[in-house]
């Protein structure tokens, strides 16, 4: 079996908690929070949490390079005020830290947000808006060429996960990906994370053969398919291109489960973690298991 499914499960009670919620729903890949994901600051990780970690994560047989950790929703790599900006690079800092400690290899982060608020009747509009962009794109880079310098013994790969571009958030077109990772200096510390209900959501279309084949070509072309270190398997409430955020359960949603046999018969999502994050975590191990039956 190349394809290595899980979902995105409770550390609650301490993270060596997640590899035994993993191993409840029939997992081969899970994700996770380091730490509680609306606070800023956390008190480290204890030796006896961490070892219970690793004990807990041989027992699943799921291997450390599955697993997909999680950054906090806090943290803004592209803030546009210096406090704030400085605030979210340390606990970036921090939360890749957390990960090596742990001995994982990977952290899922969602890029940033401009957070700049333009009148649409201006008459510069998209002028000025590709302007908040690209300017905000440059500082992401920036803190992740500081994060990497700051880690540089660590072998904790930054995986930047595409979003729906809901308000000023970045990371919704693949050149946007591309932009940032183009100005990464160690190129082999950075990686990326599709989430299919963003990436259908920001307007790429999965739910056919050909419309499938059309995305993950210009995903391959733009940024490349050698960065991609982890999918987020979600259907979608909102409709093509809305640039709203909402998952749902697998089938019950805009994409559809054609879009789901066509990902676990793809070779480019070979050995790396797929990842639940449906809304309806009671059914996760039916979802994985349907997930499985796909493969031909």
């Amino acid at each position: 079996m190349k394809k290595f499914v899980g979902a995105h499960v409770s550390a609650s009670g301490g993270v060596e908690n997640a590899p035994l919620n993993a191993m409840e729903i029939g997992a081969k890949a899970f994700a996770l929070f380091t730490k509680n994901q609306r606070q800023w600051k956390a008190k480290p990780l204890e030796t006896k949490s961490i070892d219970a970690f690793q004990k807990n994560l041989e027992a699943s047989g799921i291997l450390p390079k599955y697993v997909l950790p999680h950054d906090s929703y806090l943290i803004n790599l592209g803030h546009p005020e210096v406090e704030q900006l400085e605030k979210s690079r340390d606990a970036f800092i921090d939360e890749l830290e957390r990960c090596r400690i742990l001995g994982l290899d990977k952290l899922n982060f969602h890029p940033g947000s401009h957070l700049v608020k333009l009148p649409k009747k201006d008459p510069h509009y998209e002028e000025k808006l590709l302007e908040a962009e690209l300017g905000c794109l440059d500082v992401i880079a920036e803190s992740l060429n500081i994060a990497i310098e700051a880690t540089k013994d660590s072998n904790v790969k930054l995986v930047i996960e595409n979003t729906a571009g809901q308000g000023s958030n970045l990371g919704y077109r693949f050149e946007h990906m591309a932009h940032i990772i183009d100005k990464i200096e160690d190129k082999t510390r950075v990686g990326v994370c599709l989430d299919t209900c963003h990436t259908f959501t920001a307007g790429y279309d999965l739910r056919t053969r050909e419309a499938y084949d059309q995305t993950m070509g210009e995903f391959d072309r733009i940024v490349g398919s050698k960065y991609l270190m982890g999918m987020h398997i979600n259907d979608s409430k909102p409709a093509l291109g809305s640039r709203v955020d909402r998952h749902h359960s697998l089938g019950q949603g805009e994409i559809g489960w054609d879009t789901f046999g066509f990902i676990m018969n793809d070779s480019r999502m070979d050995d790396i973690p797929l990842i639940l994050e449906t809304i309806d975590e009671s059914i996760w191990a039916e979802e994985i298991e349907a997930l499985y039956r796909l493969v031909k």
